[in-house]
């Protein structure tokens, strides 16, 4: 009987949390359609657009999914208390941890599956969407730098990339050399770069050599590049710290931190990521509590707002703790955890009040 109860009350939240989900992502990528139809140019037409627009789905799913949780939770439970059956429930002996067990079961799938897509499934949706939005829309003519691409350096080498294809494919190379005084020595332009495995095979090179008071250049139809560089780490410089799995964080913090740079907003994005899991479960608690205490008798659309009230609050203060770390110097896992353990407390309490 029990079982029977838990899932009536799990399946009834997961219903839930899938619509209101659903909702934010439909309304997401209308507003981003209509934005996407100003950018049309090129190659870049409305069935490009769609496909862009269908690659960010993934994104939309793992940035809404906390916020939804709590939005969900809400309007669950709060369906089963308009028809009083939270109260049979109560009056038939079942306790109120036995309520939040059911509906927390139902969310630890959705944890998994959420934690799932930002490691495995949005990085590369996301470099495919921008890198082909970037080829369709602006096209590359030659020496351009675009102002979507990607900067990095390699020894007395300042690269820039317009796009990175997840495929090991390079377009738009600028390279610059400098000498220890911080003098230019060379510059050169390829149209595309492929990697060869412990090499990089160069189409359409251009080299201009400063030597005095004379500039020389040279053109090739293609040139090998020796270079530290592999796809794997051009996937992970290619994207910002917020798209980038966990494994691509950890690998990108460490090499900063080899080379003496900074690497905060990347140990940020990090622990955003860890602790995320833990963002869901604590808004979900205070859904539930929520509904046991302070709105358990208003109306449905009053704790829908109050829910997204809570949840824009949440966000706004991790947004603002966030670069605060950074500007401060206190640790990221503050910014990010401090949060999530002011809801648990609160949760807590009101449950606890509840009971």
């Amino acid at each position: 009987m029990m079982r029977l109860l838990d899932r009536y009350i799990g399946t009834t939240v997961f219903n839930a949390i899938l619509m209101v989900l659903l909702l934010l992502i439909s309304l997401d990528t209308l507003f981003g359609f209509v934005a996407e139809l100003k950018r049309l140019k090129l190659d870049y037409q409305l069935p490009q657009a769609a496909w862009y627009l269908m690659m960010k789905t993934p994104k939309r799913i793992y940035d809404y999914l906390p916020y939804a949780s709590l939005v969900g939770c809400l309007v669950g439970l709060g369906s089963l208390a308009g028809h009083s059956e939270l109260v049979v429930m109560r009056a038939a002996g079942v306790s109120l941890s036995r309520i939040v067990w059911a509906v927390s079961k139902p969310m630890l799938v959705l944890v998994l599956v959420g934690s799932a897509i930002g490691e495995y499934v949005l990085p590369y949706t996301e470099q495919i969407a921008d890198s082909e939005r970037q080829l369709q829309r602006d096209g590359l003519e030659p020496g351009m730098i675009s102002q979507s691409g990607v900067w990095h350096r390699e020894g007395d080498e300042f690269l820039y990339f317009n796009v990175v294809e997840p495929n090991g494919v390079l377009h738009g190379i600028s390279r610059f050399r400098f000498d220890s005084d911080n003098k230019l020595l060379e510059t050169s332009y390829a149209d595309r770069g492929i990697t060869q495995g412990d090499h990089w095979l160069l189409e359409n090179v251009k080299i201009s050599r400063v030597e005095g008071e004379q500039i020389f250049t040279e053109q090739h139809q293609t040139l090998r590049w020796d270079s530290g560089l592999t796809t794997r780490v051009l996937n992970i410089i290619a994207l910002p710290p917020e798209d980038l799995s966990i494994q691509g964080l950890s690998a990108y913090v460490g090499y900063l931190q080899e080379q003496g740079l900074d690497a905060s907003e990347q140990a940020l994005a990090m622990w955003q990521k860890l602790l995320q899991p833990f963002s869901i479960m604590a808004l979900v608690m205070i859904g539930i509590s929520f509904v046991f205490g302070p709105l358990r008798s208003v109306t449905m659309g009053l704790r829908i707002f109050s829910g997204v009230l809570f949840g824009f609050t949440f966000k706004v203060v991790q947004d603002l703790l966030g670069p605060a770390s950074m500007v401060f110097g206190f640790s990221p896992v503050i910014a990010i955890a401090l949060p999530i353990v002011l809801c648990f407390m609160l949760g807590w309490y009101l449950l606890r009040k509840a009971a």
